[in-house]
């Protein structure tokens, strides 16, 4: 039995990071945009290496070793995305990879493309957590209001009379002249009072 675990007890506890979660964001997802492309680049080859396979009828690729990466991020482009990918709440870091893994799986695009691709599954989570903000916002602004305060104040500046008119009409006049016609049996008879 190794007594090596029990003298750890007077190590430092590991402790938290330092990094603020908006870096942590950063960073996952500017690794999560470089391991992609250096996929997306294995297969590009992959595919390329299979063509010639194909029309050459022999295989060379243990002769060969791996070439590096050809294709990297401009600085423009680096600074945008990771401009981009600071904007992304924590809570948005996962659904956003799922989403851009998912994209890249449905398209197999060239490694060209995933950076905007990637661009464009950032653009597609901050509308989204945009739109998420407004519903909330008009929640807790509806839940705020006093509900009973607009029937209140509407009772009390209207009236409703559905019977009493103050605007003399010509229907009126026409009404009070002619006798009512007979009603069916099933209605009732409703007569207005005769003035004298």
């Amino acid at each position: 039995m190794s007594l090596i675990p029990w003298l750890r007890w007077n190590e430092a506890l590991p402790r938290l990071s330092s990094r603020s979660p908006a870096e942590m964001v950063l960073e996952t997802l500017m690794m999560e945009l470089a391991g992609q492309m250096r996929e997306a680049e294995r297969q590009q080859r992959e595919r390329s290496s299979a063509g010639r396979k194909i029309c050459t009828g022999v295989d060379y690729s243990w002769l060969a070793s791996p070439p590096r990466a050809t294709y990297d991020l401009s600085p423009g482009e680096r600074l945008q995305l990771e401009d981009v990918c600071a904007k992304i709440p924590p809570s948005y870091c996962g659904p956003a990879i799922l989403r851009f893994r998912q994209l890249l799986a449905e398209q197999e695009p060239e490694v060209r493309e995933v950076s905007r691709l990637f661009l464009s599954v950032l653009q597609e989570v901050l509308e989204r957590t945009k739109q998420e903000e407004e519903a909330r916002r008009l929640t807790r602004q509806w839940s705020l209001r006093p509900r009973g305060l607009a029937l209140a104040t509407f009772k009390t500046r209207t009236r409703i009379a559905p019977f009493a008119s103050d605007i003399p009409t010509i229907s009126e006049d026409v009404e009070r002249d002619a006798r009512p016609p007979p009603r069916t049996w099933s209605m009732p008879e409703f007569r207005a009072p005769q003035e004298d």
